[in-house]
C-alpha cells in the first residue's frame, strides 16, 4: 500500500536535504518542534495544511511545487505498484502545459511575460 504521509516525508526531506540544511535549523523556522517535523519527513506523522504551509515557508518552496514532486512519486509508486501486481492502470489524465509569450494587451506595450497553461485553455490569435 502506498501511503502519502511517507511520500510527502520523503519529498520534504529532500527539499531540505537539497538546501543543505538541518531538522533543526528548518524546524526552528517553521516554529515546528524538532521531534514531530522528523516525524513527518518519516512519513510516520501525517502533516497538517497549516503545518505543510510553515514548513514549505521555511524550506522557501512554494506548497503546488511540493505538491507536484509528492504527485510524479505516487504516480510512479502506483506503477510500480501495478507493474507488481500485473493489474493495468489507466494513465492519468493530466494537460500538457505550453508556454505562451505576451508582448501587449489590447495594443498597449508590456513587459514580455510567459504564461504556463493548459493547451486547450489558451486561444492563441496570430498577427
Amino acid at each position: 500500500m502506498i501511503l502519502l504521509r511517507r511520500l510527502l516525508g520523503d519529498v520534504l526531506r529532500r527539499q531540505r536535504q537539497r538546501q543543505g540544511r538541518t531538522l533543526r535549523e528548518v524546524s526552528s523556522s517553521a516554529r515546528v518542534s524538532l521531534g514531530y517535523l522528523s516525524e513527518v519527513e518519516r512519513g510516520q506523522k501525517e502533516a497538517s495544511s497549516e503545518l505543510l504551509s510553515a514548513i514549505c515557508d521555511a524550506l522557501d518552496v512554494r506548497m503546488s511545487e511540493l505538491m507536484r514532486e509528492v504527485s510524479d512519486e505516487l504516480s510512479l509508486a502506483e506503477l510500480a505498484e501495478s507493474a507488481a501486481s500485473s493489474e493495468p492502470v489507466p494513465a492519468p489524465v493530466r494537460p500538457m502545459l505550453n508556454s505562451v509569450s505576451v508582448t501587449s494587451v489590447t495594443g498597449v506595450p508590456t513587459e514580455r511575460v510567459t504564461i504556463k497553461a493548459p493547451a486547450e485553455a489558451v486561444d492563441v490569435v496570430a498577427a
